[in-house]
Protein backbone atom coordinates (compact mmCIF):
# COMPACT_ATOMS: atom_id res chain seq x y z
CA UNK A 1 0.00 0.00 0.00
CA UNK A 2 1.09 3.58 -0.62
CA UNK A 3 1.82 6.28 1.31
CA UNK A 4 0.41 8.77 -0.99
CA UNK A 5 -2.73 10.10 0.01
CA UNK A 6 -4.96 9.87 -3.08
CA UNK A 7 -7.25 13.28 -4.09
CA UNK A 8 -10.72 11.98 -3.19
CA UNK A 9 -10.17 10.71 -0.11
CA UNK A 10 -10.59 14.21 1.70
CA UNK A 11 -13.47 14.80 -0.46
CA UNK A 12 -15.06 11.65 0.53
CA UNK A 13 -14.06 12.13 4.51
CA UNK A 14 -16.07 15.78 4.13
CA UNK A 15 -18.71 14.72 2.29
CA UNK A 16 -18.65 11.85 5.17
CA UNK A 17 -18.45 14.37 7.77
CA UNK A 18 -20.88 17.23 6.72
CA UNK A 19 -23.77 14.14 5.60
CA UNK A 20 -23.75 12.92 9.24
CA UNK A 21 -24.34 16.57 10.70
CA UNK A 22 -27.14 17.40 8.17
CA UNK A 23 -28.97 13.86 8.85
CA UNK A 24 -28.95 14.62 12.25
CA UNK A 25 -30.74 17.91 12.17
CA UNK A 26 -32.62 16.52 9.41
CA UNK A 27 -33.83 13.39 11.32
CA UNK A 28 -35.19 16.04 14.09
CA UNK A 29 -36.87 17.76 11.34
CA UNK A 30 -38.70 15.29 9.62
CA UNK A 31 -39.36 13.66 13.35
CA UNK A 32 -40.54 16.52 14.12
CA UNK A 33 -43.00 17.15 10.90
CA UNK A 34 -43.68 12.98 11.04
CA UNK A 35 -44.94 14.00 14.74
CA UNK A 36 -47.10 16.91 14.55
CA UNK A 37 -48.46 15.38 10.69
CA UNK A 38 -49.29 11.26 11.82
CA UNK A 39 -48.58 10.98 15.42
CA UNK A 40 -45.80 8.66 16.65
CA UNK A 41 -46.32 6.79 13.82
CA UNK A 42 -45.38 9.50 11.69
CA UNK A 43 -42.37 10.09 13.84
CA UNK A 44 -41.06 6.63 13.27
CA UNK A 45 -41.57 6.61 10.33
CA UNK A 46 -39.38 9.79 9.82
CA UNK A 47 -36.67 8.44 11.23
CA UNK A 48 -36.61 5.21 9.60
CA UNK A 49 -36.71 7.10 6.12
CA UNK A 50 -33.77 9.26 7.65
CA UNK A 51 -31.61 6.57 8.96
CA UNK A 52 -32.14 4.18 5.91
CA UNK A 53 -31.73 6.58 3.50
CA UNK A 54 -27.97 8.03 5.25
CA UNK A 55 -27.15 4.67 5.80
CA UNK A 56 -27.38 3.93 2.00
CA UNK A 57 -25.68 6.75 0.84
CA UNK A 58 -22.63 6.34 3.52
CA UNK A 59 -21.99 2.61 1.81
CA UNK A 60 -20.64 3.65 -0.90
CA UNK A 61 -18.52 7.10 0.27
CA UNK A 62 -17.29 4.53 2.69
CA UNK A 63 -16.34 1.73 0.38
CA UNK A 64 -14.53 3.88 -1.68
CA UNK A 65 -12.55 5.09 1.19
CA UNK A 66 -11.66 1.55 1.94
CA UNK A 67 -10.54 1.12 -1.23
CA UNK A 68 -8.44 4.15 -1.13
CA UNK A 69 -6.43 2.25 1.16
CA UNK A 70 -4.66 0.10 -1.51
CA UNK A 71 -3.80 2.88 -3.63
CA UNK A 72 -0.45 2.41 -5.38
CA UNK A 73 -0.69 -1.22 -5.18
CA UNK A 74 -0.19 -3.00 -8.13
CA UNK A 75 -3.87 -4.76 -7.44
CA UNK A 76 -5.11 -1.60 -6.70
CA UNK A 77 -7.73 -1.40 -9.44
CA UNK A 78 -9.33 -4.70 -9.02
CA UNK A 79 -9.55 -4.57 -5.16
CA UNK A 80 -11.00 -1.06 -5.70
CA UNK A 81 -13.45 -1.93 -7.97
CA UNK A 82 -14.02 -5.61 -5.91
CA UNK A 83 -14.75 -3.71 -2.52
CA UNK A 84 -17.06 -0.67 -4.65
CA UNK A 85 -19.06 -3.28 -6.35
CA UNK A 86 -19.46 -5.38 -2.77
CA UNK A 87 -20.32 -1.97 -1.10
CA UNK A 88 -23.54 -2.28 -3.95
CA UNK A 89 -24.17 -5.82 -3.55
CA UNK A 90 -24.50 -4.81 0.42
CA UNK A 91 -26.85 -2.08 -0.18
CA UNK A 92 -28.98 -3.96 -2.46
CA UNK A 93 -29.55 -6.98 -0.26
CA UNK A 94 -30.02 -4.44 2.60
CA UNK A 95 -32.71 -2.75 0.54
CA UNK A 96 -34.20 -6.06 -0.32
CA UNK A 97 -34.24 -6.90 3.34
CA UNK A 98 -35.08 -3.19 4.79
CA UNK A 99 -38.36 -3.82 2.52
CA UNK A 100 -39.26 -6.79 3.18
CA UNK A 101 -39.43 -6.23 6.93
CA UNK A 102 -40.84 -2.39 6.67
CA UNK A 103 -43.66 -3.54 4.39
CA UNK A 104 -47.10 -3.64 5.78
CA UNK A 105 -45.70 -2.45 9.40
CA UNK A 106 -48.35 -0.88 11.82
CA UNK A 107 -46.00 1.82 12.56
CA UNK A 108 -44.60 2.74 8.99
CA UNK A 109 -47.03 5.78 7.61
CA UNK A 110 -45.77 5.25 3.70
CA UNK A 111 -46.06 9.24 3.01
CA UNK A 112 -43.62 10.73 5.76
CA UNK A 113 -41.19 7.64 5.33
CA UNK A 114 -41.57 8.49 1.30
CA UNK A 115 -40.46 11.74 1.87
CA UNK A 116 -37.81 11.30 4.25
CA UNK A 117 -35.99 9.44 1.81
CA UNK A 118 -36.47 12.23 -0.80
CA UNK A 119 -35.60 14.83 1.50
CA UNK A 120 -32.62 12.41 2.82
CA UNK A 121 -31.07 11.92 -0.53
CA UNK A 122 -31.94 15.59 -1.58
CA UNK A 123 -29.96 16.70 1.83
CA UNK A 124 -27.04 14.55 0.55
CA UNK A 125 -27.02 15.08 -3.06
CA UNK A 126 -26.84 18.82 -1.58
CA UNK A 127 -23.70 18.53 0.61
CA UNK A 128 -22.15 16.54 -2.10
CA UNK A 129 -22.42 19.85 -4.66
CA UNK A 130 -21.12 22.35 -1.69
CA UNK A 131 -18.19 19.67 -0.71
CA UNK A 132 -16.83 19.60 -4.72
CA UNK A 133 -17.76 23.48 -4.96
CA UNK A 134 -15.80 23.89 -2.32
CA UNK A 135 -12.84 21.65 -2.38
CA UNK A 136 -9.61 22.53 -4.12
CA UNK A 137 -8.41 19.39 -5.34
CA UNK A 138 -5.10 19.16 -7.89
CA UNK A 139 -6.31 18.48 -11.57
CA UNK A 140 -3.46 15.84 -11.93
CA UNK A 141 -1.98 13.50 -9.14
CA UNK A 142 1.98 13.42 -10.53
CA UNK A 143 5.12 14.78 -9.91
CA UNK A 144 6.76 16.47 -13.03
CA UNK A 145 10.20 14.96 -13.64
CA UNK A 146 12.96 17.51 -12.74
CA UNK A 147 16.66 17.39 -13.58
CA UNK A 148 19.20 17.54 -11.18
CA UNK A 149 21.56 19.08 -12.56
CA UNK A 150 19.40 22.27 -13.46
CA UNK A 151 16.57 21.70 -11.22
CA UNK A 152 13.97 22.47 -13.13
CA UNK A 153 11.85 20.39 -15.48
CA UNK A 154 13.43 18.51 -18.11
CA UNK A 155 11.51 19.17 -21.61
CA UNK A 156 14.18 17.06 -23.50
CA UNK A 157 13.94 19.46 -26.81
CA UNK A 158 17.23 20.33 -26.16
CA UNK A 159 19.64 17.65 -26.65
Amino acid sequence: MSSTPISSTPILRTTLMWSGIVTAGLAVVAGLVGYLVAGTTGLWSALAGVVIAAVFLAITGLSILIANRWYGDDLYVPIFFGIVLGGWILKFIVFIVALLILRGQPWIEPTVFFLSVVASVLAALIVDVVVLLRMRVPVVDVQLPTDPDEGERSDHTHS
